[in-house]
């Protein structure tokens, strides 16, 4: 995945301009040497990305570059549709300053996310905005199905955007869950179905039929994680570990500003995490997280009291109608979560934990309040306290973090380029 994002495991079929740069603190230093003009774009567009905006010379005073080299930057950055100027700041002594701030015309990302229950096609823009999207909704996914899917739906995604700006495309990025087919329990689908994920190169696939872009793969929870570091409240934290509750739960952690991947890119599985699990009938079992705070648990609930398990994916910002079954699932998922948060905390001390999911917003709030509620009753003896936060991007975050693949490996810091003509 990324490293604006750090460097998560990633697939892809074209090469990237380096590894995609960690995240910028705000005592990161840049370089006025032969040969890192691209590295010191890069890194402005970074400080900017995570500032909002700037003025040339706090951009100055923040990377270490002298203020020549800085207009220099950002005058070209400007001319090539990447910054906007705002209106000069007046009030101070010295010329008004200009704040500068990403254009979001700038440059778009296409972001493919394959779920366990539905797909999202977007276009999002420089600053993660999305312009367009388009849904699939499907009882188990199957690799043909979302393939034609895509090649349906993409002529008019496209079709958002003026053939003029389209040039600015990065490419595409792939937000999905690992080895789909070990989940065919879970998912309830037919032996051997889902097998067909095995030997089916996404990546490869989509470059058959849309050969002028990269295109890029990741982990769906790690895009969340992604998208919420870098689009949103968790820029705010510098250490955090998150948890994205789908269909199943998944995490990531951020460490220093940066996602953290591990050696394999599977850090932050935290959906596999061990939990003690409260039955029914008052037994306890130790199962894995993603058996006890996942949507799926949900929809087996409504199915249960009699009502249609696709009204979570066909209703996915009410869920005002779901009664007891709701208020049942986020007891059980809220106190499963505390559990997980504590064993965290026992080995990273985080400043923060945040729980975001593709669930409505009143959803989110309800679970990370009892989850709080749970949290605070644990004995936590010996951990160091961290804040139990909601996300700020919902079930957006997958696809953001996935359309911003191709826009990080553009246009995000990367120390490689130091390296390269």
């Amino acid at each position: 995945m990324t490293t604006e994002f750090g460097e998560p495991r990633m697939d892809e079929t074209a090469p990237l301009a380096g590894n995609l740069p960690a995240a910028l603190s705000g005592g990161s230093r840049g370089t006025t040497q032969s040969g890192v003009r691209l590295y010191n774009e890069r890194l402005i567009l970074s400080l900017i990305r995570r500032h909002r905006n700037l003025a040339k010379v706090e951009i100055a005073r923040l990377t270490g570059l002298s203020t020549q080299t800085t207009t220099v930057i950002i005058n070209r950055l400007e001319a090539d549709g990447l910054l906007l100027a705002g209106e000069p700041q007046r009030g101070r002594i010295g010329q008004p300053s200009v704040p500068y701030s990403l254009n979001p015309d700038g440059a778009f990302g296409l972001g493919l996310v394959i779920g366990r229950r539905s797909s999202d096609l977007v276009l999002m823009d420089f600053i993660g905005g999305i312009r367009a999207r388009r849904r699939t909704i499907y009882s188990f996914p199957l690799p043909e199905d979302i393939m034609a899917f895509v090649e349906r739906e993409m002529p008019d995604l496209l079709a958002a955007l003026p053939e003029a700006q389209q040039g600015r495309i990065s490419g595409i990025g792939v937000a999905m869950p690992f080895e789909l087919w070990n989940w065919e329990a879970d998912l309830q689908t037919p032996p051997g179905l889902l097998g067909k994920w095995r030997d089916f190169n996404v990546a490869a696939e989509l470059s058959r039929h849309f050969g002028s872009w990269p295109v890029r793969v990741c982990n769906d929870a790690t895009s969340a994680c992604a998208a919420e570091l870098n689009f949103g409240a968790g820029a705010a934290y510098r250490d955090f570990a998150y948890f994205y509750v789908g269909a199943f739960v998944g995490g990531g952690i951020a460490l220093n500003g940066s996602l953290f991947p591990g050696r394999s890119g599977n850090a932050g599985a935290l959906g596999s995490m061990p939990i003690m699990r409260r039955e029914e009938n008052g037994a306890t079992s130790l199962q894995q997280l993603i058996r006890t705070a996942s949507i799926y648990r949900l929809e087996r609930g409504l199915i249960a009291a009699g009502r249609q398990g696709t009204d979570i994916w066909l209703s996915p910002d009410d869920w005002s109608s779901f009664d007891e079954p709701l208020e049942a699932w986020i007891a059980e998922a809220a106190e499963a979560l505390a559990q997980a948060i504590a064993a965290s905390l026992a080995v990273i001390d985080f400043e923060a934990i945040i729980i975001d999911g593709a669930f409505p917003v009143d959803v989110r709030r309800r679970l990370v309040s009892r989850t709080n509620d749970y949290w605070a009753r644990m004995d936590r003896q010996g951990l160091t306290d961290a804040v139990v936060v909601e996300g700020s991007i919902g079930r957006d975050a997958r696809a953001i973090g996935g359309a911003a693949l191709p826009l990080l490996a553009a246009f995000a810091r990367d120390y490689d380029v130091l390296f390269k003509e």
